[in-house]
C-alpha cells in the first residue's frame, strides 16, 4: 500500500554551504600542537591558527557573523582575507 503523504522540502539546509571550510594543517602540526590554516569556501576568507583554541575561536567568530554579511563573498573579509 502506497503512502500518499505530501513531501515537504526544507527551506534551509542542515549543512549550509556558508559553513563549509577547508582545514589545512602544517607539516609540523601534532596532536598537542595544532597549527595550520582555516579557509571558508564561500567567502574565501582565511585565518591561520597556532593552537586548537585559536582554530575554535576562528570558527566561532565566523559562526557569529550575520549570514547576509557573509554571503556577500570576499567583500565580507578583512583586508588580509581573514574570516
Amino acid at each position: 500500500m502506497l503512502n500518499n503523504a505530501a513531501m515537504t522540502l526544507k527551506s534551509e539546509s542542515t549543512y549550509p554551504s556558508r559553513r563549509t571550510y577547508v582545514l589545512k594543517l602544517r607539516n609540523d602540526a601534532g596532536p598537542y600542537a595544532l597549527a595550520g590554516r582555516l579557509e571558508n569556501l564561500v567567502t574565501g576568507g582565511q585565518r591561520e591558527f597556532l593552537s586548537g583554541s585559536e582554530l575554535l575561536e576562528s570558527i566561532a567568530r565566523d559562526l557569529q557573523a550575520v549570514p547576509t554579511q557573509r554571503s556577500a563573498g570576499a567583500a565580507s573579509t578583512d583586508e588580509q582575507g581573514n574570516i
